[in-house]
């Protein structure tokens, strides 16, 4: 299976994305992870979490910050338009963005690419490979309801991180699950550590 790409972008919902890291790099996926500057910004004020910029560091940081050791890692900087992955020589599998700010959103609807993460978005979208946006923004303007449909004319998968309650968590982090597995369904994914809701028993 080729790499897949996860980007996160300055909406507040970063554990999102530290669960998906986490759960795929414990399955023993390849990742190529791409953190906005807003990002950055938005754990430091929501999480009192400073993330190192350098690349190799970052991947140093996140092994030791999820506990784990499997899968592969490859960190890029947000403004490195020269990554493997703004090519769409570069093989991919699929690329998810977690979440998925508004004005991110709005530039891969109008073909805009201002940095890495933009860019290999566009990348999935022209050469037909699976992109899925997880927007964090509400209510929804008419702007957000055009760009999200011009987007899924375009073939991209559009997941709104909306827990459920059929569920019955009795936890944050069963919720977060929740809608990362229905992210990982959307993907063809196997993904470990995920309960899973099995019907209702009579």
């Amino acid at each position: 299976m080729y790499p897949i790409v996860i980007a996160v972008t300055g909406a507040s919902a970063t554990p999102l994305a530290e669960r998906s890291i986490q759960l795929l790099l414990k399955s023993n996926y390849n990742i190529h992870l791409i953190i906005s500057k807003g990002a950055y910004e938005v754990w430091r004020s929501e999480f009192n979490l400073s993330i190192p910029l350098e690349p190799k560091a970052q991947e140093s940081f996140w092994r030791d910050y999820l506990n784990t050791k499997s899968g592969k890692l490859t960190c890029h900087r947000w403004n490195n338009n020269a990554a493997s992955i703004a090519s769409g020589s570069f093989k991919t599998s699929a690329m998810f963005i977690i979440p998925c700010s508004m004005g991110t959103l709005g530039r891969i609807a109008s073909g805009v690419s201002e940095n890495l993460i933009e860019r290999a978005a566009d990348v999935h979208i022209k050469e037909g490979r699976k992109l899925i946006l997880v927007p964090r923004e509400t209510p929804l303007s008419l702007l957000h309801l055009r760009n999200l449909t011009l987007l899924a004319e375009a073939g991209v998968k559009i997941i709104p991180p909306i827990p459920a309650w059929y569920t019955k968590p009795t936890n944050l982090n069963e919720m977060i699950d929740f809608i990362i597995a229905r992210i990982f369904d959307n993907l063809d994914m196997n993904i470990v550590d995920i309960k899973r809701w099995q019907g209702t028993l009579n």
